[in-house]
């Protein structure tokens, strides 16, 4: 009899649609399926492989409507699911451009020695796995598997415990021809999937990375690791203050704040503070919920029954320390869902929990900084290192202060730009991740283990060392 998995629904909190968990013995299986249909799709070619992923998208623009339901049905949110269909299609357009481009066998080139040259070429990780998170589960669980499939891999997705309902209308889309498998189950089948495949993608929380990058190491496959954030956000005096104002409004609760690329700590200089959080506070009280219906407004509710109460705990920490709470810092029960309103924190400081742990909700602590130097000191006073924001009256100003800021993408003058913009290489920081670019033509040559053929020249006289 087949294990199931109840499923809770965060608008509801009730735990409904179980869903049947793969066996051990299904998930071997599934490998060794994948892993011998991998040399045929490798062999089909760049421009055959990004065909048969047009298929795909075909199915999926002409079913989006079942794959979005799914995903308000495991999220709560609405406008967000929108969103991660419309980055997934556009994604796979973009990648089914560039990796024709990207993958073009190099011409020869001399070397040292004149006799002989070198040919470049390339080869397939044979089966890739992918563990992904509860907050975008199409996005995410897809981010590392489409260029993955484009290098010519075979790969296997888990995507989180938390969001599973996705996954059905999802496979179904996945013509024939494409070695692409998406499987439910909890951790335990997240562990036993990283003993099948031959290079792992984790996105998720910094133990969990750890335990992931843990097992990889001991088997001698990479491992692609995208973990927490705490990311930072700075204001100086030159910054235009109604722009930053409803930028970093939208970078902080965005999804309700459940983004690893969300801004969780807001450094402004002393001289806009006031009007810097007037401003803030006049546009997060005009943010309604996505209540009683997903389409009805824009913050929905907190996915993650464990997450609930890591937000709560931040808010009582920073209010028994002495932080002011301006508009929301309210936990609020809706038709068995918990929702929490925009909040803007001020008076806080790094004994605060909400300042230097990850909160994962739609929190704005915002602190003053006297000088550039305090500002950058406080933004690298963390053990994160994801991404972050500089805003300046200038390209120029904020570049310079961005280049001392310790993350691996920093927006300038605007918040969480790597949510949209894609083309950027950037590597996580500290705690924040390990391995290349998930982004960028990186992240598709990551799943490549490069070749060199060299060429001895069929004319030239035996060399020396013979």
């Amino acid at each position: 009899m087949l294990e199931m998995l109840a499923v809770r629904n965060p608008r509801t909190g009730r735990a409904d649609d179980p869903i049947p968990i793969i066996p051990s013995a299904e998930l071997r299986e599934t490998g060794e399926r994948l892993r011998d249909a991998q040399p045929a799709w490798e062999a089909m070619g760049v421009q055959r492989r990004a065909d048969a992923l047009g298929d795909f998208a075909a199915a999926l623009e002409r079913d989006r409507d079942a794959v979005i339901a799914a995903l308000v049905a495991d999220t709560g949110r609405h406008t967000e699911s929108v969103l991660e269909v419309d980055a997934v299609l556009a994604s796979l357009e973009r990648w089914r451009q560039l990796a024709v481009e990207l993958l073009d066998e190099e011409a020869p080139r001399l070397t040292a020695l004149p006799t002989i040259a070198v040919r470049q070429g390339w080869q397939a990780y044979p089966l890739v796995g992918v563990i992904s998170p509860w907050n975008f589960p199409l996005l995410l669980g897809l981010i590392d598997a489409i260029p993955a499939l484009l290098a010519g891999s075979a790969v296997m997705v888990k995507p989180s415990e938390i969001t599973p309902r996705f996954v059905a209308p999802l496979q179904r889309l996945v013509p024939p021809s494409v070695p692409l498998t998406v499987v439910v189950g909890g951790p335990e089948t997240g562990a036993k999937l990283i003993d099948c495949v031959d290079a792992v993608c984790f996105t998720g929380s910094v133990p969990t990375g750890h335990a992931v990058a843990a097992a990889a190491a001991a088997r001698l496959i990479p491992a692609y690791l995208e973990l927490g954030g705490k990311d930072p956000a700075i204001v100086m005096a030159s910054a235009d203050i109604d722009h930053a104002a409803a930028a970093l409004l939208w970078g902080s609760t965005a999804n309700a704040g459940q983004s690893c690329l969300s801004i969780e700590r807001i450094y402004v200089d002393r001289a806009v503070f006031e009007p810097f959080v007037e401003r803030l506070v006049a546009n997060a009280r005009d943010v309604p919920l996505a209540y009683p219906e997903p389409t009805d407004g824009v913050i929905g509710p907190i996915i993650a029954e464990r997450q609930i109460g890591v937000i709560a705990d931040h808010l009582e920490d920073a209010g028994r320390k002495g932080a002011v709470t301006h508009c929301g810092g309210e936990l609020e029960q809706l038709g068995g869902g918990t929702y929490v309103r925009p909040s803007v924190l001020t008076r806080v400081d790094h004994t605060m929990r909400v300042m230097t742990r990850e909160t994962f909700g739609p929190l704005m602590p915002v602190m003053p900084f006297a000088s550039t130097d305090e500002a950058v000191a406080l933004a690298n006073s963390t053990q994160y290192g994801l991404s972050g924001a500089v805003f300046a009256g200038s390209d120029a100003e904020a570049l310079a202060v961005a280049r001392r800021v310790e993350a691996g993408a920093i927006s300038i003058n605007d918040a969480a730009l790597t949510a949209v913009m894609h083309e950027g290489e950037k590597q996580a920081f500290r705690h924040s991740g390990l391995g290349g670019s998930r982004m960028g033509p990186a992240s598709l040559r990551r799943f490549l283990r490069r070749r060199a053929y060299l060429v001895k020249s069929g004319t030239a006289p035996d060399p020396w060392w013979y």
